[in-house]
């Protein structure tokens, strides 16, 4: 969770080209990032794949007037809605974009290729009919925030309590790694979206930065099978809360939207 899915900067800038605050250029720069190419394949009226600033313009076209996130993990479809065909798609991915306005969703296909110093990453979203249907399990941005606070305390006294490795060089580099993105401004999301959904990014990332810190670290103090089973099941649901609150950052578009 320490990187922001790709999902989420193709719902967050794409809501913000459909909105008309930003460039097509700009829109496609900002979903790319450090990718080499991103393209879409299965857009009705296309015949193989296409480009993402004709992607988006065809999406407006057939209908489309919002983009959600999805970030489903096994048992738990986070911002799913169906059909199954799309949702297993989505699970295999763990991420897919749901459209509002047009029963249409877009899964990630990621490839990689060249030599180790210099890997060139490719995406291709594939388009696929999804359920018009509200999402599941996706709470407001005022529940998020709630629970938020609530499984940064847990996360830190599951740490603490079971003595897992959160110090040391590595979780040092990743701390200062997410201080310095944040000390710098970077645009967690696109124009359009309102502070409190940043606010509720930031501490999402946070709260998934410690999760992840806990599982990579090492097994510290948690020695035996039932220490660490103990670990993995304390952590477990405050991963979750930090999964359902990432998307409900990136969704709050499409809510204001509704409630407009």
């Amino acid at each position: 969770m320490l990187s922001e899915p790709r999902s989420g900067r193709l719902a967050a800038w794409g809501n913000a080209l459909l909105a008309g605050l930003v460039s097509p250029d700009d829109a496609v720069l900002a979903v790319v990032g450090d990718d080499a190419v991103h393209r879409v394949e299965g857009l009705p009226g296309e015949s193989g794949p296409v480009g993402l600033t004709l992607a988006l313009g065809r999406l407006r076209a057939l209908g489309v007037t919002g983009l959600r996130v999805a970030l489903p993990a096994p048992g738990h479809p986070l911002g799913l809605s169906g059909p199954p065909a799309f949702n297993e798609r989505a699970l295999e991915a763990e991420e897919a974009v749901v459209a509002t306005g047009a029963p249409y969703g877009l899964v990630p296909e990621v490839s990689e290729a060249g030599p180790d110093g210099d890997v060139h990453v490719e995406v291709v979203w594939h388009c696929l009919p999804v359920r018009e249907a509200p999402p599941a399990d996706v709470p407001s941005l005022g529940e998020a925030e709630r629970e938020l606070a609530e499984a940064l305390r847990e996360a830190t006294a599951v740490l603490s309590r079971l003595d897992v490795a959160a110090s040391g060089p590595v979780a040092e580099a990743a701390l200062d790694a997410y201080r310095a993105r944040v000390e710098r401004g970077r645009e967690l999301l696109a124009p359009g979206y309102p502070p409190r959904a940043v606010r509720v990014l930031e501490l999402a990332q946070r709260v998934g930065l410690l999760v992840s810190m806990a599982y990579e670290n090492g097994h510290g103090g948690a020695v035996s099978a039932a220490e660490m089973a103990a670990r993995a099941q304390a952590l477990r649901p405050v991963e979750r809360t930090a999964r359902r609150a990432q998307v409900a950052a990136y969704n709050a578009y499409v809510e204001s939207q509704g409630r407009g």
